[in-house]
């Protein structure tokens, strides 16, 4: 059977999705660092198919130009934005991108004057159709980069590999249009579904409601559950020798603590500490762990946003937007 231009689109972006993500989601898991070298690639691609879309759509200039803005917000995340002082300094880059953010201003103004007859709540209830729909969609993409940007500044997102992944989808996957729901129309019969960007951070929190799951069983299988109390700690850490706690990317859980009557005993945190300790920290830690002759301990582990919203990609293609799935199951349509 063959694919139209629209299918051919969303299947290109969902290909790109996979691959610039899992490749990302490696590094940060391996490295706990995505350098922003990969994002200056992979965005190459999602500008791309963008253009394409509008191209097929036949989008005017200011939708190009709006389009333009959004990609020149979330450009500061990964080369930062340029001050007046260098403006001033005679940078030549700084210069030419504060040009593309005027020429980018100036086309999201005259695009919001051109088609400020159209109702946005007409665009998300798919009564208005034409150029002024596909220029209120295409803006829709720059609030979307905006708060993900302050939620990294609020430090409500840890990492910035994080913010800059989210920044990218909302780039490669503006709306829902192309995206090639395959088991599910609830996405596309919804009145309202969130943005694929926040659709896919939703999948990977409910795939983090698995790891309790999972290391329990893992930690039943290993034998490391002997006693009630390493239950508790069985279904969120996990056991390791301590001579190997150096190499991973874990917090340390186990710890020494002193009695009352002077002798040591050997206690287990049931939570990661708040602040990361140094390295010169946790190798003292291990130290007495060592003179005291604990040779296993329980471990936390650092598990990055990234290696979560991987496989969410999977649900996100297959069923689409979860809150359109949900809210008709709890009578909210």
């Amino acid at each position: 059977m063959s694919l139209t231009e629209i299918e051919i689109l969303g299947w290109s972006r969902i290909a790109a999705l996979l691959l610039g993500m899992g490749w990302a989601a490696w590094m940060d898991h391996k490295e706990r660092r995505v350098k922003n070298e990969h994002w200056l690639v992979w965005v190459k691609p999602a500008l791309f198919l963008w253009a394409l879309e509008l191209m097929y759509l036949g989008a005017d200039w200011t939708i190009y130009l709006t389009a333009s803005a959004a990609v020149a917000y979330a450009s500061g995340a990964v080369l930062g934005r340029p001050t007046f002082s260098d403006i001033k300094a005679g940078s030549r880059m700084d210069q030419s991108v504060a040009v593309w953010y005027f020429i980018s201003l100036c086309g999201l103004i005259l695009g919001a004057i051109q088609y400020q007859s159209v109702n946005p709540i007409d665009v998300i209830l798919g009564n208005e159709v034409g150029l002024g729909a596909l220029w209120w969609s295409t803006f829709a993409v720059l609030p979307i980069i905006i708060l993900i940007d302050v939620a990294w500044r609020l430090r409500m997102l840890h990492g910035g590999a994080d913010a800059k992944a989210l920044m990218w989808v909302a780039l490669l996957l503006p709306n829902w249009s192309t995206v090639p729901l395959t088991f599910s129309s609830a996405t596309s019969d919804a009145l309202f579904a969130l943005p694929p960007t926040f659709s896919l951070l939703m999948w990977g929190g409910l795939s983090f409601l698995l790891i309790p799951i999972i290391l329990l069983l893992l930690n039943l299988f290993r034998g490391h559950v002997g006693k009630f109390s390493d239950l508790l700690l069985a279904w969120h850490a996990s056991q390791l020798p301590r001579s190997k706690v150096m190499e991973k990317h874990v917090w340390l859980l186990t710890t020494l603590i002193e009695k009352p009557d002077g002798s040591v005993e050997v206690y287990h945190r049931k939570r990661a500490p708040r602040k990361t300790p140094t390295d010169e920290q946790l190798r003292a830690a291990l130290l007495e762990l060592e003179e005291a002759g604990v040779e296993q301990v329980w471990v936390s582990q650092k598990l990055p946003l990234l290696v979560f919203l991987f496989p969410a990609i999977i649900p996100m293609i297959l069923l689409g937007d979860p809150m359109a799935i949900i809210m008709p199951m709890l009578g909210l349509e």
